[in-house]
Formats: C-alpha cells, structure tokens, sequence
C-alpha cells in the first residue's frame, strides 16, 4: 500500500473519529500484527503512546487542567500542549515534513483530539513501512535519524503520560481502574 493512500485512509478515519468524541482512536490498542519488523514495532510503541495519552487525558476537568505539582513546573493542560507537539514531531517524520515550533491556540478537547489522530497518523504509516530509516526528524535543513524519534519524542511522550496520570490523581480525579496498560484493552 502507498504513502498517499495510507495517508488518505488515516485522514477518513480520522474525520471520523472527529464527529464524535468517543470515537477518538486509541481507546484501545488495535490488535498486534502477526509479524515482528521494524515498522511494527515502531507502530506499537506510537500505539502504546496512543493509549497511554487517551486515558490519562480522558475527562480532566478545570481543576485538572490546571494543576501543576509546584511552581517551578507545568499544569497539565500545559503538560497537553508540549505532548500535542511532541505528537507533531513523530508524525512529521512519518509525513516526511520539517517541523515549526509555531504556537497554536487550541482548547483542551482540540489538543486531545488532535494528538491522538496525529499518533494514530504516525502508527498507520510505520506499521505498513518495510524501511523506518526514511522517518527522519526534519527541522529545516537538520535531519535527525529515527532513533532518536524513539528516545526522544516517543519517550517523552510516554514519560509526560505518566505525569498527567499522577497530576490527576493528586487532584482526586484518578485514570479509571480498568484501565489494562499491560494488554492495552479495558477490563470488563
């Protein structure tokens, strides 16, 4: 399958998952591929990402968004906004397009949404790709490997998560308890 059409698929579904908030993707991590390559591994850890962000974003309220741990640090609706330009990052390398480090003024729901259809861009594209080295991280005429997409961007990414989920229960607000990391599915 090509580029475009991977990319034309993703923007339908993408529309989609739009329309109505409960159909944002990564409420569940889509079934793992029945071969192990590079795409797909890479393509599982963007998912991960994925899921990871969908629940410890999932229903904060004001009082979340607002928190921060102390004052030297960032609330958590800021904490969104540096993982929306992480998401950024990861699916510009995918798109082979330069990052902008240009400010969007976007509300909670649109940072939301917005990651998680760029995660979801990134990790339909890498799934399908025989070649990852060709996802290099463009900022103007620097061109970084995809290693560092892994250590960099998708880490950080992973690791802020984990802060969201934190800075949540601090303010009585909590992930849901069936919430399955491991098997990236929700218990019953």
């Amino acid at each position: 399958m090509n580029k475009l059409c991977l990319i034309l698929m993703s923007m339908v579904s993408i529309n989609s998952f739009s329309q109505d908030k409960d159909q944002l993707p990564y409420y569940e991590i889509p079934d793992y591929p029945e071969t192990y390559t590079a795409g797909t591994m890479a393509a599982r850890m963007v998912d991960a990402l994925g899921f990871r962000f969908y629940w410890a974003s999932e229903g904060l309220t004001e009082k979340d968004l607002v928190y921060k741990a102390n004052d030297d640090g960032r609330t958590s609706l800021e904490t969104i906004e540096h993982i929306y330009s992480l998401s950024k990052t990861i699916v510009n390398s995918t798109l082979k397009q330069s990052n902008s480090r240009a400010k969007e003024d976007l509300s909670y729901s649109e940072l939301r949404s917005k990651t998680l259809q760029n995660l979801k861009i990134a990790a339909d594209i890498l799934r399908e790709s025989d070649d990852i080295s060709q996802y290099n991280i463009i900022f103007g005429d620097r061109e970084i490997p995809f290693w560092n997409q892994v250590n960099g961007p998708i880490a950080d990414a992973i690791w802020h998560c984990g802060q969201l989920s934190i800075y949540r229960r601090s303010t009585g607000n909590p992930m849901s308890p069936k919430v399955n990391h491991f098997s990236g599915k929700i218990k019953d």
